[in-house]
């Protein structure tokens, strides 16, 4: 199973913010489309970096309020994991789970085309096994 079946299920939008953005504009980003990342691109959707809600949170509480007025571009993560279609889930998971991050921009030929979360990888896992579980149910019972 890959990347691509997470993406035909959840569709390839993205919620992507310009390196200009204040760090205020990317909370307000956040808060109204009920994400907990924006992938910072270039006008040609190449990835310039990426910022969590958790990157936000430790820059206010390590920096002040003062900090929502910065470029986000000072606070996003620049060197971004990413994937592929083709990776498979359990490897996106894996990679996911050893850095300790909750989003990894999709790519292809350099340019974003979707973004899964941890979230939608565990859906997809917790629907694999469901599956699987009928089936060998149905096979039980039909033997």
């Amino acid at each position: 199973m890959t990347v691509a079946a997470i993406l035909s299920g959840k569709g390839h939008d993205t919620i992507t913010a310009r390196s200009e953005a204040l760090l205020s504009e990317i909370c307000e980003t956040l808060a109204k489309y009920k994400i907990g990342a924006v992938v910072v691109c270039n006008g040609d959707k190449e990835i310039e970096g990426i910022i969590s809600e958790r990157d936000i949170v430790r820059t206010i509480g390590t920096k002040g309020p003062s900090s929502l007025n910065v470029p986000v571009t000072a606070v996003m993560t620049k060197e971004v994991v990413t994937c592929t279609e083709g990776n498979s889930v359990n490897e996106v998971m894996a990679r996911m789970t050893q850095g300790r991050f909750r989003h990894m921009p999709v790519v292809k030929d350099g340019k974003l085309t979707g973004v899964i979360s941890i979230g939608d990888v565990v859906k997809y896992k917790i629907a694999q096994v469901e599956l699987e579980a009928e089936q060998m149910r149905s096979y039980i019972t039909m033997a």
